[in-house]
C-alpha cells in the first residue's frame, strides 16, 4: 500500500479544516448557499397543503400534500416549464422577471421536422430539476420570479402569419417588462422573435447567435425559412448588421447563397476552429465586444445544433464537430453576464431524440442564462430600452 501524503502546507491540520482553507469552489458554493433564503420554497410549501390538502397521517413529512402541487415529485405534476405558474391571463406578465412561451412552429424547416414539439420536450424534461444551482449559488425560486405564458397559437401552413403571431406575443411580453424566453420551434422565429423586442425600443439591439449555420440568407425554396432569420432580423431599422455576431459557423451545411449578403452587411463570424484556436472564453469575451458595439441590448439565439451532434440527435440538421456541452454552458453565461433583452433556444426536435438528452441540454442552456443572469445581477437589465409602445402586427 502506498504510503498518505500530506499535501505541503497543510500538516496539523484536520482533513476537514483542510479542505475549508483550500481554494474549492465547492466549498464556496457550501458557504454561499446559507445566504439564500428559503422563503418562496416555504411559500410554495404552503399552498401545495392548502390547495392540495394535507397528506395522510401515516405520512412523516406534514408539508407533503395529498394532491402534488409544486415542484415535487419530480414525474408528476402539469409540465409547465420547471414547474413555474402558468399565467393564463397573459396581461399578467409583467408580474414576473422572466417569461417562458413556446413557438411550437416547424414549418420554416428544409429538412427534418418535429421541431413544433420543442417547446414540450423541453417543458416534460424540466420537471426533472430544481430550482438551485450548486456552482453559481443561485436558486431561481428565491431570486426571481419566472412564469410560463404556454405556447404562442402558430399557423402551420402559413408562414408570416405565424411570423406576425410570434412578434406579437414576444412584443407583449417584453413591453410588460418581463423578459422573453422562447422555446422554439425551427430557427426561422429568430426574425419575428427580435422584430417583437426591436419594435418596444427605439434603442439599438445587437444579437449573439450561436449555431453551425449562418442562416442569412434572403430566401430558401422562395420563403422565409429557418436558413433566413438574420438577414431579416437585420433589416430592422434598430438592429445593426454590425452588431451581428456568429459563434460556431462551420460543417458541411452552410449555404453558398448567403455570401453575398454576408461580405455586404459584414456580421462577426466565428468557427468551430476559431474557438478550438482561441478557447470559448475568449472568443466570448471578442463576441461580446462586437455585438454590445454601439447598441443599448443583445438578444441571444441559441440553436441546438451547435453542439456536437452526438450529445443532441434530436434536431432537424444535426451537424458533427460542434461545441461540447461545458463550452456551450460556458459561452451563454458569460453572454447573460453582460444583460440581455430576451432569447431563444430553437431547433429541438423530440421525434429525433434519444432518453430526452436534446431537450435536456436545451433546458440547461435556459437555466445557464437565467442563474448568470441572477449571479451578476443583470436580471431586468434591459429594462431601461423600453421606450416605445408596442403596436401588435
Amino acid at each position: 500500500m502506498l504510503p498518505i501524503r500530506t499535501p505541503v502546507g497543510l500538516s496539523g491540520l484536520t482533513a476537514a479544516a483542510a479542505l475549508r482553507r483550500a481554494p474549492l469552489k465547492g466549498w464556496k458554493s457550501v458557504e454561499k448557499e446559507s445566504s439564500i433564503p428559503h422563503t418562496a420554497a416555504e411559500r410554495e410549501a404552503q399552498h401545495a397543503l392548502k390547495m392540495g390538502l394535507p397528506g395522510a397521517s401515516s405520512i412523516t413529512d406534514k408539508s407533503i400534500p395529498t394532491f402534488s402541487r409544486g415542484e415535487l415529485p419530480h414525474f408528476a405534476g402539469i409540465l409547465t416549464f420547471m414547474k413555474a405558474p402558468y399565467v393564463e391571463d397573459i396581461t399578467q406578465v409583467g408580474k414576473y422577471d422572466a417569461a417562458v412561451v413556446g413557438a411550437p412552429f416547424d414549418g420554416g424547416t428544409t429538412y427534418r421536422s418535429g421541431a413544433r414539439f420543442g417547446p414540450q420536450g423541453i417543458r416534460k424534461i424540466s420537471a426533472l430539476y430544481s430550482p438551485y444551482n450548486f456552482e453559481l449559488g443561485v436558486d431561481l425560486r428565491e431570486q426571481m420570479s419566472l412564469c410560463d405564458c404556454g405556447d404562442i397559437f402558430n399557423i402551420p401552413a402559413n408562414i408570416e402569419k405565424t411570423f406576425d403571431q410570434i412578434t406579437n406575443a414576444v412584443g407583449h411580453i417584453a413591453q410588460s417588462g418581463a423578459m422573453p424566453v422562447v422555446l422554439g420551434g425551427d430557427h426561422s422565429i429568430g426574425f419575428p422573435t427580435v422584430r417583437g423586442v426591436a419594435a418596444c425600443t427605439s434603442k439599438k439591439i445587437g444579437i449573439i447567435h450561436i449555431d453551425r449555420h449562418l442562416d442569412i440568407s434572403e430566401k430558401d425554396h422562395d420563403e422565409r425559412m429557418h436558413t433566413t432569420p438574420f438577414f431579416h432580423a437585420t433589416n430592422i431599422p434598430n438592429v445593426p448588421a454590425k452588431n451581428l455576431v456568429q459563434v460556431g459557423i462551420g460543417g458541411w451545411l452552410v449555404d453558398r447563397s448567403a455570401f453575398p449578403v454576408i461580405r455586404e452587411r459584414r456580421p462577426t463570424i466565428f468557427t468551430i476552429q476559431d474557438i478550438q484556436e482561441y478557447g470559448p472564453e475568449k472568443v466570448m469575451e471578442m463576441a461580446l465586444d462586437r455585438a454590445w458595439d454601439g447598441v443599448d441590448a443583445v438578444w441571444l439565439s441559441y440553436d441546438i445544433d451547435s453542439i456536437e451532434a452526438a450529445f443532441v440527435p434530436g434536431t432537424g440538421t444535426p451537424e458533427p464537430g460542434g461545441l461540447l456541452p461545458r463550452e456551450a454552458l460556458k459561452m451563454v453565461s458569460m453572454a447573460a453576464r453582460e444583460g440581455i433583452c430576451g432569447m431563444e433556444i430553437v431547433e429541438v426536435s423530440p421525434p429525433y431524440d434519444h432518453a430526452d438528452i436534446t431537450s435536456l441540454m436545451a433546458l440547461r442552456i435556459v437555466v445557464e442564462v437565467l442563474g448568470s443572469l441572477v449571479s451578476c445581477g443583470k436580471m431586468g437589465a434591459h429594462k431601461h430600452i423600453l421606450d416605445r409602445e408596442f403596436k401588435p402586427f
